[in-house]
């Protein structure tokens, strides 16, 4: 078995499920020590029983990113636990209240901010807090194929991931002078219940893989395999870049 990370300490937000669930599994897999995050609080667990079976020295802690009190906590206990903070990965987030830009009110507005754009912000700033002292580190934040395009019926979405790719660039040019590498993953379509809600149900999942040059719907899986690659020393010279993963969606 591949250990890459063997005694790497990872931490991932938005672990509880899709994408970080995949995520977190994928790191344990290869040897990393991990720490875990969500709200979710019967998922969280269910994780840790899985990530503990594969081996992996793991813990779960509850916490709501959007509330810097606890993000910080959240990071102070990754040092406490493991004594350094080698990994972040930032996939916390929510699809936000889909329709018109005339239909959207200040209360979505702050629900999809808060979730995607402030949730990022502050794991930034905490996980930068750690990293830069140690001089060493690499983070993954996970935006979306709207981070760089459009969607009419999605603008808080939209205009939230672009906000994470922003972060990402401006905080990776702050990185170079810690050693820490700063980057993003953009996945298109993947199978995961945050589609589902999406698309308007699973019954219409087939059209949104028309859409798709390759014709199909992406996993969590093989994002995983895109934040692993981003977060590994084979991207050592990698920073400031989003990674597409969706099936050649932004090629058309």
């Amino acid at each position: 078995m591949n250990q890459q990370f063997e005694n790497q300490v990872v931490l991932v937000t938005g672990a509880t499920a899709g994408i970080g669930y995949a995520t977190a599994l994928a790191f344990a897999r290869q040897g990393a020590q991990l720490v875990v995050s969500g709200r979710n609080v019967a998922a969280g667990n269910q994780l840790l029983s899985e990530l503990r079976a594969l081996g992996a020295q793991a813990e779960f802690v509850q916490a709501d990113v959007c509330k810097e009190d606890q993000v910080s906590q959240l990071i102070d206990f990754c040092v406490t636990r493991f004594s350094r903070l080698d990994i972040a990965v930032n996939s916390a987030g929510m699809e936000g209240q889909r329709g018109s830009i005339m239909e959207q009110t200040v209360d979505s507005y702050t629900a999809a901010f808060n979730a995607n754009a402030l949730g990022t912000f502050l794991s930034l700033k905490h996980e930068m807090r750690v990293m830069s002292q140690q001089k060493s580190g690499a983070i993954v934040n996970l935006s979306s194929t709207m981070g760089s395009r459009g969607n009419a019926l999605a603008p808080m979405y939209v205009a939230s991931k672009h906000a994470i790719e922003g972060f990402t660039k401006a905080v990776a040019l702050e990185g170079c002078a810690y050693n820490v590498r700063v980057n993003a993953v953009a996945p298109g379509p993947i199978a995961t219940e945050m589609l589902d809600r999406i698309a308007g149900g699973s019954q219409n999942i087939p059209m949104v893989a028309s859409t798709i040059p390759m014709n199909r719907i992406g996993t969590p899986d093989e994002v995983a395999d895109a934040i692993l690659f981003m977060a590994s020393p084979h991207a050592s010279y990698i920073t400031g870049q989003i990674l597409s993963v969706n099936g050649g969606k932004t090629a058309m």
